[in-house]
């Protein structure tokens, strides 16, 4: 028997199919009125700012908030989510499961892209292929992709994905998977995109210029098949210091910013003219560690001493570094209260979420003991990097661990730099400890499978874990779980899967962001659970 699929992915109930009725139910909901019609076509024009830029207009270059955040303005996928995270259709209008290995997409039809193609099957099945071909990818979309075996174009708009067995979770990896026309070609590289030549999708805009680290301009597509945004022009702005941020905000250069600092939302929220919009977030924030090298490249003895062997990959230290941070501390002084601490990567109500793992409390005398038993008594040095300009206080929170470090015996220098060049260097594994985030999608297989299991590319295992952190026993139950139809039975396997990675310290996670955007003028912007910042939800003064 069928279930259906438009459910919010917090609850419980199946994921099999998506049923014509409740796609033509829904259609209703996301109408806009006459109002809403008029809106857009005016001649309005929306200038926000952002606090990080992407590193491509390549849709599947780079699993990263920024650049999906961008991509959503040109190209569409085949499901959607709204801004709770629920799954809603997209250019697929419905998808059922045909068999145990068959899924079935029906597209939706009179779609075209921004260059005038009509949209059908064939761009699919291009898209689906080039995904895991995309060249020195610093994260791959093929996590998304993996599960599908091959394609079979049955007609124009209707297409089928085989996979390995039962895949349930296959419409919630094509969520996040952006669909591009196959007329780009064959060998269509990341520069055709950065240059604008291959920015051709079924996007409510269209791309006009691209400015690496000042802006993306864009137009209105009048074409477009969902509702028209009420901007025939976005200037969509890249200004990664807060201080600027929030000036530009003020002095009325912009009408939006996302990211908040948390320090200037006391005297914003005091301010005649602007408005806030907030939700919390899907967002983990957490520390990467180095247990690939035999020998990391920034860990030293406590005096500068060379090491013999990597402390991180002896689980007592691990533990100790996570409980000498003081998370409570970090969400109260440095995020003024706009976080929530956690011991996982999951938050408090999504499918997947471990009641009974909760974040580990400060101890630093038992911080000290595990670091002695571990053979440093007099503890070592160690270099934390992160980014100045990709998460809300993120240059303040690894200053913060690295004096909490410091207590625990732990000498920490701390070097923050821009999110592309730290980027960079994870990709390379260039770092003992980094500080990172992961926006889940509302149910825990890709935050697992991206962060938490060995990394395996050619089965869209560990895509990006390059600190070499490895464990049986998650890999088992994680690929147990993509195996797996029964909802619950497969969250639990989930929840396994995350337990003993947590349990084994694969990574220290600190907090679930809260997602903060200021406006003026009257704007008003629909908040995201995935922490977007698009030019679609923000509406102008009615």
């Amino acid at each position: 028997m069928q279930r259906t699929v438009l459910r919010a992915p917090l609850s419980r109930r199946g994921l099999l199919a998506a049923s014509a009725a409740g796609v033509a139910a829904l259609g209703s909901s996301l109408g806009s009125g006459p109002a809403r019609a008029q809106a857009a076509a005016a001649s309005r024009t929306l200038s926000l700012a952002v606090a990080a830029p992407p590193t491509s207009l390549d849709p599947h270059y780079h699993t990263l908030s920024p650049n999906n955040m961008v991509a959503e303005h040109f190209f569409d996928k085949l499901v959607h989510r709204d801004a709770n995270a629920k799954l809603i259709p997209g250019l697929a209008e419905s998808w059922k499961l045909v068999d145990d290995s068959t899924w079935e997409f029906k597209l939706r039809r009179g779609v075209k892209f921004s260059n005038g193609d009509d949209f059908t099957a064939e761009d699919v099945a291009f898209t689906i292929k080039r995904v895991p071909a995309v060249i020195n990818s610093p994260g791959s979309f093929s996590i998304y992709t993996r599960g599908i075996v091959s394609s079979e174009i049955v007609d124009p708009h209707t297409i089928r994905f085989k996979t390995n067995g039962v895949y349930p979770l296959l419409p919630y990896d094509l969520n996040n998977v952006f669909i591009i026309c196959k007329k780009v070609g064959d060998n269509v590289a990341t520069g055709d995109f950065n240059n604008g030549k291959a920015v051709i999708g079924t996007g409510p805009f269209k791309l006009v210029s691209f400015t690496p680290d000042d802006r993306v301009v864009m137009t209105r597509n009048d074409g477009y098949w969902g509702d028209k945004p009420d901007w025939a022009t976005v200037n969509y702005r890249f200004i990664t210091s807060d201080g600027v941020r929030v000036a530009a905000l003020l002095s009325g250069d912009v009408q939006m910013i996302d990211v908040v600092p948390p320090a200037d939302a006391p005297r914003l929220r005091q301010t005649q003219g602007v408005t806030f919009s907030e939700v919390p977030s899907l967002r983990s924030i957490y520390l990467k560690l180095d247990v690939a090298h035999d020998v990391s490249p920034y860990i030293t003895g406590p005096n500068g001493e060379k090491l013999d062997k990597n402390p991180l990959r002896d689980l007592r230290v691990r533990q100790a570094l996570s409980i000498g941070i003081n998370r409570q501390a970090i969400v109260d002084r440095v995020l003024q209260g706009a976080g929530l601490p956690t011991g996982q990567m999951m938050p408090p109500g999504a499918n997947g979420y471990v009641a009974d793992l909760p974040a580990p409390a400060l101890d630093i005398d038992r911080a000290k003991k595990l670091l002695a038993d571990a053979g440093y008594p007099n503890g070592f040095s160690i270099t934390l990097i992160g980014p100045n300009n990709r998460y809300v206080a993120d240059a303040q929170i690894i200053q913060a661990i690295g004096q909490m470090w410091q207590r625990i015996g732990v000498k920490t220098r701390v070097d923050a730099m821009p999110f592309a060049v730290m980027a960079q260097r994870q990709a390379k594994n260039d770092m003992s400890a980094m500080l990172i985030g992961w926006a889940t999608s509302g149910e825990p297989s890709t935050a697992i499978r991206g962060n938490l299991t060995t990394r395996i590319p050619e089965k869209g295992f560990g895509t990006v874990n390059f600190s070499g952190y490895s464990n049986a026993e998650v890999d088992r139950l994680t690929e147990e779980g993509l195996r797996t139809a029964d909802d619950e039975k497969r969250e639990e396997l989930f929840k396994q899967a995350m337990r003993v990675a947590m349990e084994d310290v694969s990574l220290i996670t600190l907090h679930m962001q809260k997602n903060i955007w200021a406006l003026r003028g009257g704007m008003t912007y629909e908040p995201r659970a995935d922490e977007y910042t698009v030019a679609m939800n923000v509406n102008a003064p009615r």
